[in-house]
């Protein structure tokens, strides 16, 4: 098992690729200072200190993460035992551990593996209210109403099937993607999960991509692609959104489907492949199809038994509004500093959330409840502080323009970091956090788009931030 994220206060490259070993996300400090805003921001399961570099003192260290942590696991790289101090935590600790090697996979696997046992149970014991069982809850799938009972029923029984391929149907922001996490986790819980977006990328790229190229295969091909069909081995491969794959590659992929071989891109090896392919469309592909817009005969290779998973508007899910407003709320990384101190949503503002339509579901709500988180005051969070896109004034938004020469998704994207940068008092890592992208990614963004903080003419970039490193 592998965590979410990982704080490294270290600069060794050793001790780096140590911690990769361990999450998804790996977020490195430089100092002390640094690595205790990203502790505040991210809200790691686990830290690795280094205790033989001369970013901070152990002893400081841990005294000052003791403080805004709420006992996060953490492990000391180094052999240097001189600090009697140190090593009575470590004798006495639950949740502190030493590793003198920075080659020690093994260990640091092991260590990795026991909090997520602990996270995992923990959950289970004291979540149960957003959860209707253990795999919904490892799946992060929020929800206790007839629909989500129903839909993670069919889950389950797909996954403990033969079913290949499996078809996940259902709006934007409906959680498609945890949907096949969550088949993948039951079906094959020990092998690898990889996703594919087929309306991120072009038509070569896509192809590429999924089933790899051989050098020289095409202009700019210097040398050989493994694609994620081959990657994702006897684990699953995830297609979001396949109705936006082209129509000739569908024709390859269900070639794929029905034989289990394939070749790469100017290859002539065959590659056997025993992948659960699970596919999501946002899409009517039964439209779709009878409209000639995606190959019937995939369609209906694909239809076997779809997973359906319901708007938050229909009147089988509208229970689970309360229970995910909640559940985003506990588990919100937006505001640390105001980390258990919001603790609940007044009536009038659940019921002003039951009330709306949500055509972003299950997304639109959380970005709805971390505004909410910051820009409420009290220890609740009431009607004045529940901001829906569709109640906005319109003085928020420029004019609406019928002249398409004013259409840009460049000009777009500046306006909505600024707005996030605006609405997060220029704090980057909150504003990173609530627009779903890396810090480093943010950084990028505000150079290339020149943005600047009209409050602070003066703002100048925070030299040598940390920046997160997402691992595969």
């Amino acid at each position: 098992m592998i965590l979410s994220r990982t704080v490294v206060v270290s600069s060794d490259n050793q001790i780096q690729n140590l911690a990769r070993q361990t999450a998804r996300e790996i977020f490195l400090a430089e100092n002390l200072n640094e690595a205790l805003d990203i502790i505040q921001n991210v809200k790691p399961e686990l830290i690795i200190f280094d205790q033989n570099s001369k970013i901070a003192d152990s002893a400081e260290f841990l005294e000052k993460t003791d403080k805004i942590s709420l006992n996060i696991p953490t492990v000391i790289i180094g052999n240097e035992k001189h600090d009697k101090n140190i090593e009575n935590d470590l004798k006495n600790s639950v949740h502190l551990w030493r590793i003198e090697s920075k080659n020690d996979y093994e260990k640091i696997k092991n260590i990795s593996e026991k909090i997520k046992q602990k996270t995992l149970k923990n959950k289970t014991t004291s979540e149960t209210k957003f959860f209707v069982n253990e795999h919904a809850s490892a799946a992060n799938i929020v929800g206790q109403s007839k629909s989500i009972c129903d839909t993670l029923a069919m889950m389950e029984t797909l996954a403990k099937s033969r079913c290949n391929p499996i078809l996940i149907v259902g709006e934007t922001g409906t959680g498609k993607e945890l949907a096949a996490k969550a088949v993948h986790q039951i079906k094959h819980p020990d092998k690898k999960f990889v996703a594919l977006n087929c309306a991120a990328l072009t038509a070569n790229l896509l192809e590429s991509e999924l089933f790899g190229h051989v050098k020289g295969a095409f202009t700019g091909a210097d040398k050989e692609k493994t694609g994620l069909l081959e990657i994702a081995g006897s684990g699953s491969i995830f297609l979001d959104e396949i109705s936006e794959m082209p129509l000739n590659l569908q024709a390859k992929l269900l070639r794929f489907i029905q034989e289990k071989n394939f070749r790469k891109v100017g290859g002539t090896k065959t590659i056997v492949c025993k992948a659960t392919i699970i596919a999501s469309s946002n899409k009517n592909l039964k439209k779709e199809a009878n409209n000639n817009r995606f190959r019937k005969d995939l369609f209906y290779r694909l239809n076997i038994c779809p997973i359906h998973i319901q708007p938050l508007r229909a009147e089988k899910r509208k229970e689970d509004i309360k229970i995910l407003a909640e559940y985003f709320l506990k588990n919100s990384i937006i505001a640390p500093e105001k980390k258990d101190k919001i603790n609940s949503i007044t009536k009038l503002a659940l019921e002003s959330l039951e009330k709306h339509h949500w055509p972003g579901n299950v997304r639109e709500l959380r970005n709805t409840i971390e505004r909410a988180i910051l820009l409420e005051s009290t220890d609740k969070i009431g009607l004045s502080s529940i901001k829906i896109d569709s109640d906005q004034d319109e003085n928020d938004y420029p004019a609406q323009t019928t002249n398409f020469n004013d259409f840009s998704l460049q000009k777009a994207e500046k306006q909505l970091i600024a707005r996030a940068l605006k609405e997060t008092g220029w704090q980057k890592t909150k504003a990173a956090i609530l627009l779903g992208i890396t810090r480093a990614t943010l950084y990028a963004k505000v150079k290339q788009y020149n943005i600047k903080d009209s409050s602070n003419q003066n703002y100048k970039p925070k030299a040598n931030s940390p920046q997160p490193v997402a691992v595969n």
